[in-house]
């Protein structure tokens, strides 16, 4: 979900307020109108239209830069206070947002949930999100977060409220399983996975401790894979702050750019593959590559249209 700078953009962007430009922002407002309409007004449509479609031009969550990216009649610091109201008054129900990327996935069945959490400083200030996603063709779409009042992990709590947030939305059903790394475990979170019969698939330490009721003793984990290869498969039956809504558009910026990308990739141009293996672009930079060049050339026009790829039609 980093959106990098690339300057060579922005030179650009002080000359797209025409007529083709103008009109092809605009088209972004009758899909989100589908997914908002009746929950939000239509003015504020029109600023997260506007505001998304920035995104994806600029590539940076600079207010300034995003300021000067909306393709509006009003002059850029009359925007960029928009922006800033928004981000400290406005209350963007997050729900809401969940709901759209939900219902942008091509199967809602059988899900794998990803939970992780990433840390970092804004001055003296902790940024601490914990992020609950849908894996998907191999990403993890962003979908339901919380942001930790501190630093370092969430507790078990923390986890079981963000998994009964999903349940309550979107139903118990729907989940296949939940992956986690190493940070999340903890007695209590394991207990309450167990008794809702949610399989999961947690990395642990080599030196984490378990009980075997068989045995009635308890040991290192370590030894019950000793014997098995690396990479072979054993399974053991018994065994907020203001950030909030820049997180929310900026994963749906996200899953736009993944879903064109998924599209070129395989019907338009497949990515390539270098000799390592790996594709020489990601499918979200592909993605985000084509929509920024969309609105950035005023004189490009696509051979499918990008904003069927954010509407539930």
């Amino acid at each position: 979900m980093t959106f990098s700078i690339l300057d060579e953009y922005l030179p650009s962007i002080c000359q797209m307020k025409n007529a083709n430009v103008i009109s092809k922002d605009s088209n972004l407002v009758p899909v989100l109108k589908e997914h908002f309409e009746g929950k939000l007004n239509l003015a504020r449509i029109k600023f997260i239209s506007l505001f998304i479609i920035a995104l994806t031009k600029v590539r940076t969550v600079s207010f300034e830069n995003l300021a000067r990216a909306f393709d509006t009649q009003a002059e850029e610091s009359s925007s960029l206070r928009r922006i800033q109201r928004f981000i400290s008054s406005y209350s963007l129900d997050s729900d809401l947002i969940a709901k759209l990327i939900f219902s942008l996935l091509p199967n809602k069945e059988q899900l794998t949930l990803s939970i992780d959490r990433t840390n970092w400083k804004f001055g003296k200030t902790d940024i601490n999100i914990f992020m609950l996603g849908i894996v998907c063709q191999g990403v993890a779409f962003p979908l339901l977060f919380s942001m930790l009042k501190k630093r370092g992990n969430s507790s078990s709590q923390e986890r079981i409220d963000l998994i009964e947030r999903y349940i309550n939305l979107f139903g118990k059903d729907t989940i296949e399983s939940i992956v986690a790394d190493r940070e999340f475990v903890g007695g209590k979170w394991l207990k309450y996975l167990n008794d809702n019969n949610l399989h999961y698939y947690i990395r642990i330490r080599n030196n984490f401790k378990v009980f075997i009721p068989g045995k009635n003793k308890t040991v290192k984990v370590f030894w019950l894979f000793n014997a098995f290869k690396i990479n072979e498969f054993v399974y053991y039956s018994n065994i907020v702050k203001r950030i909030e809504k820049l997180v929310l558009l900026i994963m749906v910026a996200f899953v736009w750019a993944y879903k064109v990308g998924i599209y070129i990739h395989e019907n338009i141009k497949q990515i390539e593959v270098k000799k390592h293996g790996r594709k020489a672009k990601t499918i979200f930079k592909t993605g985000l590559d084509f929509i920024t060049k969309c609105f950035l050339n005023g004189s490009y026009t696509p051979k499918f249209n990008i904003f069927e790829f954010l509407s539930c039609t």
